[in-house]
């Protein structure tokens, strides 16, 4: 029926336009307004390749006269559906011999690439090389960095090959070595580097910044700061984000002095001038070393440099006091903020908070909480456990558990270590039946136990001479796949042990040691057993 309905379409549309729409060339890399008469064939083709591939004669006939590159675009993009658009463009393509432009191939690639179908997505631009269509560097870049997510980096370096033919070829080597150490594969990437790109001419400034970065965020500064001695082999120059990113790096593995020398050297170099990005990342290297006077003076020489500070340099200020117990200095800095048209966000609220439950005021914190409400701020993860933790440490139980209970009316993902503290406090004043609740609460809210929390159930239940229930615990641990570690096997087989359970005890061990080796069809099985043995 829809097969004869759009022949009788078809037939129609002939009339109407006089013999169809007429084929005519289109420009490399340009688009057209789409006229009426065309439109309408847009709308027809569109709407049958929803539901099937022509196989009529007369509807081949027809769109081998009337079906054009352009026509075919207009298609894909109305069809926006990458399973169906490459169904047409295989069905275009093969059978009726039409030579796809440029854009076609861009919209339809990049489509497939977000919808995971990179194996056609691949074919598809094989096709589109062998008939002749360039891709441009937008499109490469696009490509290698879709298809390195995907795992399948040596397509993604083949294409990036490819690129060197490109004008911007720049572009696809950075897209891709980007994308190689925002998945943490920075090894990855400078095997690409040293393999294939060394002796190449794409390489530009961003290229060493971005393996700079990716380098010293896996504490390998050293091996980042000999990267920057190459460059100017390559014809590049650092420029204030290399200088910043090695500052950072070395403050982060705590060496300060060398991150000092770079900090310096910045200031010798002409054209290269130091920033606010550069003064808070050398004056985050010294709070976390614990080295206020330094960080303080660095603060007093940006602003005497005419350079405002930002929120995140007050928030490094804050939390290095706070680390080194000055409460009075930190407040003083949440002052300052004002004058600089600086506000304290949830980040200098939540340090601050953290800081006085760290010195016993925890009445101090909820004060801040209090106040960050007013103002309209939301707590964030963190804001909530630190509360938490602090009142389960003076054994208030009860207000850490009505601070948990907030949670559901808050856009804050349930995570295990803000519910821990509460399940172990409990644990500990004997209330297992308390910590079972809190644990049944996690679940609704769909929050996994994770190992710690296992682990305190264990031990709480082996507390108040539960074994059973400690063991079924321990089962039911294995069984969702979270594997115990050591302190979770010795603390449940020291219980046995105590509780006269040596048999038990035996088998746990053995179960924990085969554990390691077996899948976990058999683990659960002898898990099931040391259940059996001690009920």
């Amino acid at each position: 029926m829809i097969r004869a309905s759009f022949a009788t379409t078809i037939g129609l549309f002939h009339s109407h336009t006089h013999g169809g729409a007429q084929a005519r060339p289109l420009q490399s890399n340009t688009r057209e307004v789409i006229q009426c008469p065309e439109a309408w064939l847009v709308k027809i083709v569109s709407t049958l390749f929803v539901y099937q591939v022509p196989d009529s004669d007369l509807c081949f006939c027809y769109l081998s006269k009337n079906l054009n590159p352009f026509i075919a675009f207009e298609v894909v993009k109305k069809l926006d559906n990458p399973h169906i658009g490459f169904r047409f463009w295989e069905f275009s393509r093969f059978k009726l011999n039409i030579r796809h432009s440029f854009w076609t191939y861009n919209l339809l690639t990049r489509s497939l690439c977000k919808a995971g179908l990179h194996d056609l997505a691949g074919k598809m631009f094989e096709c589109m090389k062998s008939d002749g269509v360039s891709p441009n560097s937008r499109l490469l870049g696009f490509l290698v960095s879709s298809f390195a997510e995907k795992g399948k980096l040596h397509f993604a370096t083949a294409l990036l090959l490819q690129s060197y033919e490109v004008e911007g070829s720049s572009m696809v080597v950075n897209s891709l070595l980007h994308t190689l150490v925002r998945l943490d594969r920075v090894e990855d990437a400078m095997k690409l580097f040293d393999t294939h790109l060394r002796s190449q001419s794409c390489n530009d400034t961003r290229t060493f910044n971005i393996l700079i970065q990716g380098l010293c965020g896996i504490g390998k500064a050293h091996e980042a700061l000999k990267l920057l001695g190459e460059m100017s082999s390559f014809g590049s120059s650092p420029d204030i984000v290399t200088y910043n990113t090695l500052i950072k790096g070395f403050c982060k593995s705590n060496e300060l002095n060398k991150a000092n020398e770079i900090f310096n050297e910045v200031k010798s170099r002409n054209g290269c001038f130091r920033d606010v990005v550069t003064y808070t990342s050398m004056m985050s290297g010294y709070c976390k070393a614990g080295k206020m006077r330094e960080a303080s003076l660095l603060l007093d020489e940006m602003v005497g440099l005419g350079m405002y500070p930002t929120n995140i340099t007050f928030n490094v200020l804050v939390y290095g006091y706070v680390k080194a117990g000055e409460m009075s200095s930190a407040e003083a800095i949440r002052r300052k903020m004002d004058s600089f048209g600086c506000f304290p966000d949830v980040v200098t609220f939540t340090t601050l908070i953290d800081g006085y439950c760290r010195v016993g005021q925890v009445n101090k914190g909820f004060s801040l909480w209090e106040e960050m409400s007013a103002k309209g701020m939301f707590p964030n993860a963190f804001t909530y456990s630190i509360l938490i933790n602090a009142l389960c440490k003076e054994n208030r139980l009860l207000k850490a558990r009505e601070l948990l209970g907030q949670l559901a009316c808050m856009d804050i993902v349930p995570k295990p270590f803000l519910y821990n503290p509460i399940i172990d406090g409990f644990c500990k004043a004997g209330k297992v039946n308390e910590a079972n609740v809190i644990v049944a609460e996690m679940e609704k809210f769909r929050c996994k136990p994770d190992k710690i929390t296992f682990t305190i159930l264990i031990i709480g239940h082996c507390m108040k001479g539960r074994m059973c229930e400690a063991i079924s615990i321990f089962h039911k641990m294995v069984a969702i796949g979270c594997s115990p570690d050591k302190i979770t096997v010795s603390s449940l087989s020291s219980c046995l042990l105590k509780a006269g359970m040596a048999k038990e005890a035996y088998q746990l061990n053995q179960f924990a040691v085969k554990g390691q080796s077996n899948d976990v069809a058999p683990l659960e099985r002898k898990a099931g057993n040391v259940t059996m043995a001690a009920c």
